[in-house]
């Protein structure tokens, strides 16, 4: 039977000599969609960079395991290449390099195709309008005065052009209205579309994502531990409930 396509196993993550991931245990299979919440510093964003190679967290227990593949001690890059994508809470500004440019670096990196600006250009402008994104943004710097819609809509591109296998969205919907929150769901599902079996974790503290990302599994992070998981009926609890009805007494 073949390997689950993401397996993260009894977690244990310090940062700043504080424990922040207490033993988390999750899942992924291909083409599945996980939605991971929970409130502010419950350890969702340190999953996230965690899960990505993030230097500023250790592992002290547990692994994490890719394809059948251990990647706890893979560098970032690594992983990166291997398929494993993540879209930033907060995405970063990259001056002096244009979009178009940034993607075909990346695409050289992640599966050693070197196309020229003309033949990406070609490639990507299909995405960009399925994307709703301005043509013109392909020569603009990175996220370079960006709205944050315009930001999260080239994370999705970036997902796009890439071809990861798994992607992890950390928050993808943070300072959002609803009409941007509308564009980059259908983003996603448009990338889904293409590729069944992409698996998607998204991290979010809101239901309102999930009611466009539609997950199969979602998980409730309190204190750094998976307390609960279940179908889309468990976002609509802790909708009604908030996070409190699963914190200790």
């Amino acid at each position: 039977m073949a390997a689950p396509l993401f397996e993260i196993d009894d977690l244990h993550v310090r940062a700043d000599g504080n424990e922040i991931l207490k033993g988390v245990n999750l899942t992924v299979g291909a083409g599945e969609v996980h939605a991971l919440m929970g409130p502010n510093g419950s350890g969702k964003s340190t999953l996230a960079s965690t899960l990505l190679g993030s230097p500023d967290y250790e592992i002290t227990h547990g692994r994490i395991r890719f394809k059948g593949d251990d990647i706890t001690d893979w560098e970032t890059d690594v992983r990166g290449k291997a398929g494993i994508f993540l879209a930033f809470q907060y995405p970063q500004e990259i001056a002096g390099v244009s979009v178009i440019n940034f993607l075909r670096q990346s695409l050289s990196a992640r599966k050693g195709i070197d196309l020229s600006v003309l033949e990406l250009r070609l490639a990507i402008m299909e995405w960009m309008e399925r994307l709703d994104m301005d043509p013109s943004f392909a020569d603009r710097y990175v996220n370079e005065g960006f709205s944050g819609g315009e930001k999260k809509r080239n994370e999705i591109l970036q997902m796009a052009i890439l071809e990861p296998e798994i992607a992890i969205l950390d928050e993808t919907d943070s300072g959002l209205d609803i009409d941007a929150l509308k564009v980059v769901a259908k983003g996603v599902q448009e990338v889904r579309s293409d590729r069944p079996e992409l698996g998607v974790l998204a991290i979010t503290h809101y239901q309102r994502l999930l009611e466009h990302l539609q997950p199969d599994v979602v998980h409730i992070l309190i204190d750094g531990q998976i307390v609960d998981s279940g179908g889309p009926e468990l976002a609509h609890r802790l909708e009604n409930e908030g996070y409190e009805a699963w914190k200790p007494a």
